[in-house]
This record gives C-alpha cells, structure tokens and sequence, in this order.
C-alpha cells in the first residue's frame, strides 16, 4: 500500500502541472481590447485638461 501512495505522489503533480500549464497558457488577448480603448480614454480626457487649464506662473 505504502508503494502505491508514492506512486500516486508522482502522478497528482503531473497531473496539477497539467492544470497549471493550461492555465498558464490560456488566451489572454480579450482584455487587451477594453484596457486600449480605456487608456484612450484616459489620454483623451488628459489633453482635454491640459488644454482648458493653463498654468499659473508666480513671481517672488
């Protein structure tokens, strides 16, 4: 019995680096699109700030 269990200790790891490899390489490319069009976004509204606000330069 004790053979069996150190055979089994082997085959459970292949089989979580199986799961692990597939989750590793799944298809990740569906998020890239809305995190583009987000920074977009993003940048569009950075110039709209930059340009209806002007800096204020100050003397001493």
């Amino acid at each position: 019995m004790a053979a069996l269990a150190w055979l089994l200790i082997p085959l459970f790891a292949a089989v979580g680096a199986a799961i692990w490899g597939s989750w590793a390489s799944r298809n990740r490319t569906s998020g890239d699109v809305a995190e583009l069009a987000g920074y977009a976004r993003f940048r569009d509204a950075m110039e709209k700030a930059g340009s209806s606000t002007e800096a204020v330069v100050t003397q001493d």
